[in-house]
């Protein structure tokens, strides 16, 4: 993934997004030069440098992770179709204009940890249910005991260790604030179902901009009562 100096998103930020998200695409490389393979799943980030999750066992990316545990978690959201007109610079025709794709991926680069103890995989699974329905009782797991226990051999945990971070937030952050206020205006009045999440992270990294460029001037004009630490 291609990504830009003014695309690149900060620690704090691709955390908060990222925190807020559970269902990704987990790669791993195949085995003997095959074809990587791909995993649509859910998983649990909890703010810190691991991710859980689990797969059948017989899904076989399980072979992949044996042959090569170093893999990446893919997720993506709040992706719109910027059409070509809504970009033309002021002196160019519409229909000149150059179309894009807004969106936000954050890609975890991961060492794998399969997790086959029966006990470590029970609290696994209760963490992820204790996510995924906050608001609806659950039963505790306990390895061989009914209704969950003994579906435990059916499973394998994993536990993604953090040790690369690739952020990007691609919201034309190269162009003007007031450009992106325009296209934002945009987002809002054709309303198609990926435009608010787009409008969402488009506006907020134009107010960062707008707040750094505002810290950057009181600098200038008065150091000593500026926030920024010098």
């Amino acid at each position: 993934m291609l990504i830009n100096p003014w695309d690149r998103g900060s620690d704090d930020e691709w955390r908060a997004w990222l925190s807020a998200r559970d269902f990704g695409v987990l790669a791993a490389n195949g085995p003997d030069g095959a074809a990587p393979v791909l995993v649509p799943t859910q998983f649990v980030y909890g703010g810190g440098n691991e991710v859980l999750l689990h797969l059948a066992r017989p899904n076989p990316v399980w072979a992949a992770i044996e042959a090569n545990p170093r893999l990446t978690l893919a997720v993506t959201d709040d992706y719109a179709f910027v059409p070509g007109p809504w970009r033309a610079p002021a002196d160019t025709p519409p229909e000149d204009g150059v179309p894009t794709t807004y969106y936000a991926s954050v890609h975890l680069v991961c060492t794998a940890e399969p997790v086959d103890d029966p006990v470590a995989k029970a609290a696994l699974l209760d963490r992820q249910t204790a996510h995924f329905q906050p608001d609806v009782p659950h039963r505790p797991i306990v390895p061989g005991e009914p209704p969950f226990g003994r579906m435990l051999s059916a499973i394998r945990g994993l536990r993604l260790h953090i040790e690369e971070v690739r952020p990007k937030f691609k919201y034309d952050d190269k162009k003007s604030t007031d450009f992106q206020a325009a296209v934002a205006e945009e987002l809002l009045l054709r309303d198609r179902p990926g435009d608010p999440g787009a409008r969402t992270q488009l506006l907020r990294r134009r107010e960062a901009r707008l707040t750094e460029a505002r810290l950057a001037e009181a600098q200038l004009t008065d150091p000593e009562t500026c926030p920024i630490e010098h």
